[in-house]
């Protein structure tokens, strides 16, 4: 059989495969519904077709050019059976179709990707970072000479087509004969193209290596499908490009992915929850009533001593308030903003570290290793076509998640003024290079810092220690001065604490120490808190609290949330939306009125906020704006998550 018998052979099974009204007619009302809405590209579930043609889906993973040339053909011959009326039209027009569902070895990530998969059609996991502009290339050009009055035309493929055999890129400008020849502009083909390049989650990516990237070419009506900062599913095929360096071709070839279908993945956390566990979280929620937050901001880094009041924050921050929308377009930001400054070896990158492995979506970054467009959006030159193209910074790629900035008085001013706008609106502008953009960057910041002497001076004012203009700490919600106070009682007990979690990586190591294997060896030898969750979840059982809690001060009598735990109980917090009472609604306003008419705030009971140990009174650290009464709302909100209810009181 040769091959377009073979083509003709697998065009029939697909076809039959569309023809389903045998079964429930759902491609035929699919491909109806398609024409209806003017649209040329049918998405098709590989579970579907795996079921009723299972050598035909084989195909597709390991040899999609033939194949996809077949369905495709399959699919136009459907739609003339649907609209005979387009007969005549149906030569000059095209179809497309693309695939979702499972793929199961070629579900890939940039990392993943090697030789192995060339040819094959894969489904890749990313972010996208940058984006080339569309533009046209030509599929068919037709010429008019003058002279002999005759017409020619000629088609046009390259490496990236499913021709096998690429044409000349030679655009004829005279015939055999030399006559000069007229290009009927009208009468030719174009169809858009578009390159952009995806990354692996910056949350996957192993730690101390290079995210890896991946370029994706997109035609017809998938270009502008996505935009920088997206997270995407891409499906097509894995193909390598001879590359050229001095019209010479080489032995490194340049790999990328020809798409037929992009998929934008959901902006919320992947966090599977069964049954069981969502009974389980919401009887957990229930029994604990009023106390589930204090419970929850305890079992927040367990292994750092103290700090109840900046746990509670950070709860918050995780949570989140309700981001709402406006009839008139204004947009209330929902994210929690939190300045943490203070004296050195007080935690506080600890409390950043323990951040970004709970929260399920978080980037992290350094004052000194970052700056403004790094944060941001940046404008860069494509290397191959000369155009200028917008690449997404730090706070692009978090979006719907948190930024972690550590050292943030290292920054410089022009730095930090750039991610005035991302705290507040929410949103990246660019106008540079005649590029016009708006991507959005919907992430909340938590940043430490040290104050501007190294150490806190009790003898200047908090504004004269912090080092920070106004603007921005409007922005923060909650600002943090944590002092290293000379205690005898309070070092003892961080003393205790700091020896206990010694002693228990010692034991740990103790039990570990003669591994059979040596699978058992490197899991043993890198242990830690998450590993051991998901050590204690291996039966699909979700463990509450943590059995070996040696962290907690004996006789207590406090448990500790396990970390598998909190993900998923603060997974499912996020999703509710509490509403304002009434009664909240005055108690925010008084409380709000009350910070606007004071001079002095009064010293709570916080040890974090003290700056002195006598004065019952101190100076303010942040200017009281408009800005505090959305904090306030904010903050209340998130605790009626952390309760699971939904009202405000």
């Amino acid at each position: 059989m040769d091959h377009e018998q073979e083509i003709r052979v697998m065009q029939r099974e697909y076809f039959d495969f569309l023809d389903d009204e045998a079964d429930q007619g759902i491609y035929s009302t699919t491909v109806s519904r398609m024409l209806e809405d003017g649209q040329n590209r049918l998405i098709v579930d590989m579970v579907d077709l795996r079921k009723k043609n299972r050598k035909r889906a084989e195909g597709l993973l390991k040899a999609p050019v033939d194949e996809l040339i077949a369905f495709q053909g399959a699919l136009k011959e459907m739609v003339g059976l649907l609209k005979p009326e387009l007969a005549k039209e149906l030569s000059n027009m095209e179809f497309f179709v693309g695939l979702e569902g499972t793929f199961g070895s070629k579900h890939v990530s940039p990392r993943s990707l090697s030789s192995r998969f060339l040819g094959s059609l894969v489904c890749c996991d990313g972010i996208v970072t940058k984006c080339t502009t569309i533009k046209p290339k030509v599929v068919k050009s037709v010429h008019y000479c003058p002279a002999t009055q005759r017409t020619m035309e000629r088609r046009y493929t390259d490496l990236t087509s499913s021709d096998p055999f690429p044409s000349s890129a030679s655009y004829p400008t005279k015939d055999e004969d030399g006559n000069p020849l007229e290009t009927e502009y009208g009468l030719s083909s174009y169809k858009d193209h578009q390159i952009f390049s995806i990354q692996e989650m910056p949350e996957k990516a192993p730690a101390g290596q290079l995210p890896r990237s991946v370029d994706v070419m997109v035609e017809h009506s998938l270009v502008d499908s996505c935009k920088p900062g997206d997270r995407v599913q891409v499906v097509g095929e894995f193909r390598c490009l001879p590359s050229k360096q001095g019209n010479v071709s080489t032995g490194m070839f340049r790999s990328i992915i020809l798409a037929n279908n992009v998929i934008t993945m959901s902006k919320a956390a992947d966090v599977n929850i069964t049954t069981e566990e969502f009974t389980k979280i919401r009887s957990f929620a229930k029994q604990n009533g009023r106390t589930v937050f204090d419970t929850l901001a305890r079992s927040l880094a367990p292994s750092i001593h103290g700090h109840e009041y900046i746990k509670k924050a950070l709860l918050c921050m995780l949570l989140g308030g309700t981001e709402k929308i406006l009839p008139n377009g204004t947009r209330l930001r929902g994210d929690i903003n939190i300045l943490l400054i203070g004296d050195p070896s007080v935690a506080k990158s600890q409390l950043l570290r323990y951040v970004l492995g709970t929260a399920p979506r978080a980037v992290a970054t350094t004052g000194r290793g970052s700056s403004g467009v790094g944060l941001t959006a940046a404008v860069t030159t494509d290397m191959e076509t000369g155009d200028r193209r917008l690449e997404a910074g730090a706070m692009v790629l978090a979006d719907r998640g948190v930024v972690c900035i550590d050292e943030f008085d290292k920054m410089t001013d022009a730095d930090r003024t750039a991610i005035h706008e991302v705290m507040e609106q929410g949103r990246v502008t660019v106008s540079k290079a005649g590029i016009q953009a708006q991507l959005n960057a919907r992430c909340s910041v938590l940043a430490a810092a040290n104050p501007v002497y190294g150490r806190y001076d009790q003898y200047k004012t908090p504004m004269e220690n912090i080092g920070l203009p106004d603007s921005l700490l409007s922005r923060f919600d909650c600002i943090f001065v944590m002092l290293d106070t000379l205690d005898a009682d309070a070092d003892r007990r961080i003393a205790d604490h700091v020896l206990q979690v010694h002693r228990y990586k010692e034991n740990v190591n103790n039990r570990a120490a003669a591994p059979e294997t040596a699978d058992s060896l490197n899991t043993a030898s890198t242990q830690d808190e998450n590993s051991e969750q998901d050590s204690s979840t291996g039966q699909r059982v979700l463990t509450i609290y943590e059995k070996n809690d040696v962290l907690r001060t004996k006789g207590s009598g406090q448990k500790i949330l396990t970390v598998e735990f909190m993900k998923k109980y603060i997974h499912m917090a996020k999703m509710v939306q509490p509403s304002l009472t009434q009664e909240a609604c005055e108690v925010i306003a008084e409380e709000y009125a009350r910070l606007r008419s004071q001079d002095a705030v009064e010293n709570d009971e916080s040890n974090n906020t003290a700056v002195g140990g006598g004065r019952s009174k101190m100076a303010r650290t942040q200017p009281v704006t408009a800005r505090a009464l959305e904090t306030l709302i904010r903050l209340a909100t998130a605790h009626a998550k952390a309760r699971m209810s939904r009202k405000i009181e």
